[in-house]
């Protein structure tokens, strides 16, 4: 199983996806897949989620995973699924203590040191920062990472394809979520493919 941080290094996006039809969930996964980004994450925000994760998980390259993991409850169910990491907005000890012994690669969800901290107690060293923007952006991020040299981040929330970049030149990035890859609706899996094409070139210089 690959771990979090290899996952984490192998695209410098990752699509965050809120599919509404179980029946869109491998034409989104083959167009991404094409397009250079093989990490997905399937947020648990439609009642076709676990469905999503079921069908993209057939599509050759995919690596797929659940996003908006609350509880064990929703863990549990995303494993069942198919799913191959799992994404939380937060931290919490159950839910960490969960996915640990369940073996699935987790990155959780940190806005604060605090949360870093707790993480660390865990034995966890990647994260998603979580709202990015909303949390304070770049400048926040920075001063976030300066204590904690060993920890790298997934920033998620707010960020478009003109921002990535910016976050991207951070040392203790490895990549970002982005929604813009694919917008809410029908999906227009051409337009996919190519907003897949420049994300996947996104690595900082």
């Amino acid at each position: 199983m690959t771990d979090i941080d290899a996952l984490m290094r192998s695209v410098p996006v990752i699509p965050v996806l809120v599919v509404e039809e179980a029946s869109h969930a491998e034409p989104i996964a083959e167009a991404l897949v094409g397009g250079g980004l093989t990490a997905l994450e399937v947020t648990l925000r439609t009642p076709a989620a676990l469905d999503v994760i079921r069908a993209m998980s057939r599509v050759e390259g995919a690596v797929v995973g659940a996003g908006t993991v609350l509880n064990v409850r929703d863990l549990d169910a995303a494993i069942e699924a198919g799913a191959k990491f799992i994404v939380s907005p937060g931290l919490t000890a159950p839910l960490t203590e969960a996915a640990i012994e369940r073996g699935i690669p987790y990155l959780p969800g940190v806005a604060n040191a605090a949360d870093i901290m707790r993480g660390l107690d865990h034995g966890l060293t990647r994260f998603k920062f979580f709202p990015a923007e909303p949390a304070g952006g770049i400048k926040a991020l920075k001063a976030l990472a300066g204590p904690f040299g060993q920890v790298r981040f997934c920033p998620t929330g707010g960020i478009t394809e003109a921002t990535a970049p910016d976050w991207l030149a951070l040392k203790p990035v490895l990549c970002v979520g982005g929604s813009w890859v694919v917008p809410a609706g029908t999906p227009d899996v051409a337009t996919i493919r190519r907003a897949a094409e420049v994300a996947a070139r996104l690595r900082a210089a």
